[in-house]
């Protein structure tokens, strides 16, 4: 057993190299996410990633904005209770979709509670679930996403009798450790969080939670993939040579890890910026809204980065990759889901265009370049281009935004965050590089920017470059 403050592992079978991941610290009272969302990177599961992502995002609503009347149920969801409860998030409705504007599950006033009557459509952890967190719209509230308002609904109401019915389960392409289901309110007892005019603030505060354990879940799920492949690569051998010893393999595996790391660097900027605001209510400041903006980019990069890199994985594997006995072909199923689980692509892009065009969340994203831009100028010249270049196509894509009109910026919102992020994430890797003193990293950088920035074929590197990026550390 290695054991610290933050996490236990404890080695099941050491033949078998098997062993349980323990995390054992709140990040909503311990003030440190990172080692959450750690924990859904090596997890690298969705559905068991999920099932603890909506424990946590109903946890951490309840241990926010909760009174008397919820907080009583938090012992259950944070492990402090002999009795150990599941949580859930449900707030998708078959006519809206992402559209929480559109909700029609009605909440009523019941004396000290509240009544909920409706469906909601896509419901992860229906059937585990002891408590979700729901959006309704309470009686005579103003239409629209800011006549929403957040409830708790646990499983059982007051009189112990089934306080909501799971109607149907999904039948779904992956995912299958999480049940999805439909879920039917009928005057079902509920308890308000927080204000009742402030609950789509909540709701897209808690999703800020879901969408970074999504950037988290899908890199977890493309490393696995790599590892496949690399070692596969590694052991099986074609035309004389080990797989791995082939140019064009070599390639692809550079192509698959620069673009993992490219993406991690940009969730990892975006987490510690979270890290930074989570505990910000509404009105939020300027920082709040940076980590919003951060968020939607990391949330689409992984998720492309993530269906990308599996569907690749399995093709080095050649028809294997495609046979349900082996596991990349379930890696790239599961991956499958992280463009759409907590918001597509395009609701991504469209949120990320609205935390910079009324919130104007990219001023400290700019302040922030330049101020690497600052610590950077001792570094090596190759180095300091590099990043010059990509801070200069960060600031030309958002001048291009600004001369869009309404419609036209909606039109090319998915560009522009991908432009954005991906010239962010190469400075990121060369700011890190520098602080670092890694030259692995500034090779990293300098592969993702040809392939992702500059749009070309990745170049010729050094045998030895591409061997430093490409192999696996197996020291401990």
């Amino acid at each position: 057993m290695f054991l610290n403050t933050k996490f236990i592992f404890i080695v099941n079978s050491p033949p078998l190299r098997t062993g349980s991941l323990v995390f054992d610290e709140k990040p909503y009272t311990s003030g440190d996410w990172f080692h959450y969302f750690c924990c859904v990177y090596l997890i690298g599961d969705p559905g068991i990633s999920c099932i603890l992502t909506v424990t946590n995002q109903t946890a951490y609503a309840i241990y926010k904005y909760g009174d008397e009347s919820t907080k009583k149920f938090l012992p259950f969801l944070i492990g402090e209770s002999d009795t150990l409860a599941f949580g859930a998030t449900w707030f998708t409705e078959i006519q809206g979709g992402s559209d929480l504007g559109a909700n029609l599950v009605e909440a009523r006033p019941d004396g000290t509670i509240w009544k909920l009557k409706g469906t909601k459509y896509f419901c992860s952890n229906a059937g585990v679930a002891n408590f979700a967190i729901v959006t309704a719209r309470a009686r005579g509230a103003k239409e629209g996403a800011k006549g929403i308002s957040l409830f708790l609904v646990p499983e059982f109401d007051s009189n112990g009798k089934r306080n909501f019915r799971v109607t149907r389960l999904k039948q779904k392409s992956g995912t299958l450790s999480v049940p999805t289901g439909e879920v039917e309110f009928e005057n079902s007892e509920a308890f308000l969080i927080g204000k009742p005019e402030m609950g789509i603030y909540y709701t897209t505060e808690n999703l800020m939670v879901s969408r970074l354990s999504n950037a988290m879940g899908a890199l977890g799920i493309a490393r696995k993939a790599y590892l496949e492949a690399y070692y596969y690569a590694k052991k099986r051998s074609a035309f004389g040579k080990k797989l791995l010893e082939h140019p064009l393999v070599q390639r692809d595996l550079i192509e698959m890890e620069v673009y993992i790391e490219g993406t991690m660097a940009i969730t990892l900027k975006a987490i510690h910026e979270f890290q930074k605001s989570f505990k910000e209510t509404p009105p939020y400041t300027e920082r709040y809204h940076y980590a919003r903006l951060l968020t939607h980019i990391a949330k689409n990069l992984t998720a492309d980065m993530s269906s990308y890199v599996t569907r690749l994985a399995m093709e080095l594997h050649g028809g294997i990759g495609f046979l349900s006995e082996f596991p990349v072909e379930r890696w790239h199923r599961e991956a499958l889901i992280t463009p759409i689980w907590e918001g597509t692509s395009n609701i991504q892009a469209l949120d990320m265009l609205e935390a910079i065009v009324k919130k104007s969340a990219h001023l400290p994203l700019l302040k922030e370049l330049e101020d690497m831009a600052i610590d950077l100028k001792a570094c090596e010249t190759h180095a300091l281009e590099l990043y010059k270049h990509a801070h200069t196509r960060a600031e030309s894509t958002l001048k291009s935004l600004n001369a869009l009109s309404e419609e036209e910026a909606q039109f090319f919102a998915k560009d522009v965050l991908s432009e954005l992020g991906h010239a962010l994430a190469v400075a990121t890797l060369v700011h890190a590089s520098y602080r670092l003193s890694s030259k692995r990293l500034l090779n990293v950088a300098e592969v993702y920017h040809e392939k992702f920035v500059e749009k070309k074929a990745i170049g010729t590197t050094q045998e030895k470059e591409r061997k430093n990026i490409i192999e696996i550390d197996e020291g401990f």
